[in-house]
């Protein structure tokens, strides 16, 4: 058991060695004699211990310091150690110097080319101020909406407080990009080391013509001889201000050339390339199928808001669905590399060849100050048909035309719409009339009214029919406030009344009997209640009495 343990864990100290690297990296890969770079080294491998082995840097760099940062980070709930080593160089040669590889135990970092250029004999033997800065172009005249790189070093002698400041470049007819954070690193002028800031700028100037880059002005507190390491937390910083100014630098601006394409963006450049990529790759393409179609053009020279969209896809018989563009800026030593990504879904509609157009671009070579063209060749896209949808096509009838399909399957939704319009403005018609009625509306009387139901049987009393009589008297009972059985109750003469109708009703003397006996019952029969005996001829009142 402990034989296997000891395997397990060798084998993950194996494992992470070989997942573990050393990088190496610096700050810039060009610098003039004199200068200092600042090369990183950086482990992520937790097993090793001690530091790099510098000794072949020995041969054509001075080591001028060493520091080591240690960090720690969480990634996915793991967390992993990193140990880097920032070391300051100064190379003893100019041209082409190598870094070579250095190693950490089994680690090996890969080696750096730099390009080290020969100081100017300008300054040597001269006496130079203990803050001055030095401002150049890469390039003295540049075509319109071109990029020109503005380099400016502060160069200072003396300990600088951390109150330093500069004026911000605004320049009114041109566009200005800060080609990344300030740099900050030595160079030993006439045997003195002097500290640099350094800033770069991307300038495109907007129109042609003769341009002045303006003097910047810059100022800080020197630290006094003596008291660097005093600390007076009250008080004026012990030392002096200075202010130094930038020198002042025309530039030539040039029109666009008469010979480029009037139809064509201006795309002023020192490099570009065009490249298409597919996803998957379009040899056998079936109709339906998505295809992911990448346009890259990056442009050295130029940032990414100045690159135009480039031509779209418009082809008979293929459905185009475009993305987003994705706009990218790369920081390099000469400037910005711009770049646009246009990414776009193509589904093939029909089977046969479909045929894609050349794409092209024409920039306009600042380096070799010519027009070129970078184009994608045209393609033909063999598409073959599809035999899934070719199935589901077959279930229609061929023979029905396609308009009289979409009819059929469209009525059973008109006639809903329609009949739900139809109810709509029928309820709509109903509230608006319930509206216009009063809150409470009078309930009409349903059936014959009193007044007839006494006509009613009265004409069956003087016709002595006990059978209609009994039908007329039960309807005019039923709309009197009380029953015919309560009425007999307390009239003596009409239960009397009732008696000879019920005995003619049910014996065989029914056919003498006389009914005004029953009618004068019912004129005398008195009421619970204030009432006018009822008249033969009586009539409504009228309806405005005097």
């Amino acid at each position: 058991m402990i034989r296997l343990l000891c395997a397990l864990a060798f084998s993950l100290l194996t494992l992470v060695a070989h997942a573990a690297s050393l990088t190496a990296s610096v700050d810039r890969a060009r610098l003039s004699e004199g200068e200092t770079v600042e090369l990183t080294l950086e482990s992520d491998d937790p097993t090793q211990f001690g530091k790099p082995d510098l000794s072949p840097l020995d041969a054509a760099f001075e080591v001028l310091g060493t520091r080591q940062i240690n960090r720690l980070s969480t990634r996915e709930g793991l967390t992993a150690a990193t140990t880097r080593w920032i070391i300051t160089l100064q190379p003893k040669q100019y041209g082409t110097v190598v870094i070579p590889q250095l190693s950490l135990g089994e680690l090996h970092s890969q080696p750096i080319s730099l390009q080290v250029l020969k100081a100017g004999s300008e300054s040597a033997g001269k006496k130079v101020a203990p803050i001055f800065i030095d401002a150049s172009l890469d390039q003295e005249s540049v075509y319109v909406q071109a990029q020109v790189v503005l380099t400016l070093r502060i160069y200072h002698s003396v300990s600088l407080y951390d109150d330093s400041s500069l004026t911000p470049l605004q320049i009114a007819d041109a566009r200005i990009e800060q080609l990344g954070q300030a740099r900050t690193y030595e160079k030993e002028i006439n045997g003195v080391r002097h500290g640099v800031i350094e800033l770069r700028y991307a300038i495109y100037p907007q129109r042609s013509g003769e341009l002045q880059i303006p003097a910047l002005l810059f100022s800080a507190t020197t630290v006094a001889t003596g008291q660097a390491d005093e600390f007076q937390p009250f008080g004026p910083r012990p030392g002096k201000l200075v202010k130094v100014r930038s020198p002042k630098i025309p530039l030539t601006v040039k029109a666009k050339p008469a010979s480029y394409p009037a139809d064509a963006p201006w795309l002023p450049a020192r490099a570009l390339s065009l490249v298409e990529t597919w996803s998957p790759e379009p040899n056998q393409v079936q109709v339906g199928d998505s295809l992911t179609r990448n346009l890259l053009v990056k442009v050295d020279g130029l940032s990414s808001a100045q690159l135009p969209p480039l031509p779209a896809t418009q082809v008979d018989g293929l459905r185009r669905y475009p993305d987003q563009p994705q706009l990218n800026n790369l920081t390099s030593e000469r400037g910005l590399v711009g770049s646009r990504e246009e990414r776009e879904a193509l589904v093939p509609g029909r089977s046969g060849r479909i045929e894609l157009p050349e794409v092209e671009v024409a920039w306009w070579n600042t380096r070799e100050d010519r027009l070129e063209r970078a184009s994608i060749p045209a393609r033909t896209l063999e598409v073959a048909v599809n035999p899934v949808l070719e199935s589901e096509s077959s279930t229609v009838s061929p023979s029905a035309p396609a308009v009289e399909r979409d009819e059929q399957l469209l009525w059973p939704w008109q006639l809903a719409c329609a009949a739900l319009a139809l109810t709509t403005l029928l309820g709509f018609g109903l509230w608006w009339r319930a509206r216009r009625q009063p809150a409470i509306r009078p309930t009409a009387q349903s059936g014959p009214s009193p007044r007839t139901l006494l006509d009613d049987l009265k004409r069956a009393c003087q016709s002595n029919d006990t059978h209609a009589t009994r039908q007329a008297l039960d309807a005019w009972a039923r709309q009197q406030p009380e029953t015919l059985a309560d009425m007999a109750a307390r009239f003596v003469p009409l239960s009397d009344a009732l008696d000879g109708l019920n005995g003619a009703l049910y014996s065989e003397s029914g056919q003498q009997w006389q009914g005004d006996e029953l009618w004068q019952a019912i004129r005398n029969l008195p009421s619970t209640r204030p009432h006018t005996p009822i008249e033969d001829n009586a009539s409504l009142p009228p309806l405005y009495p005097r």
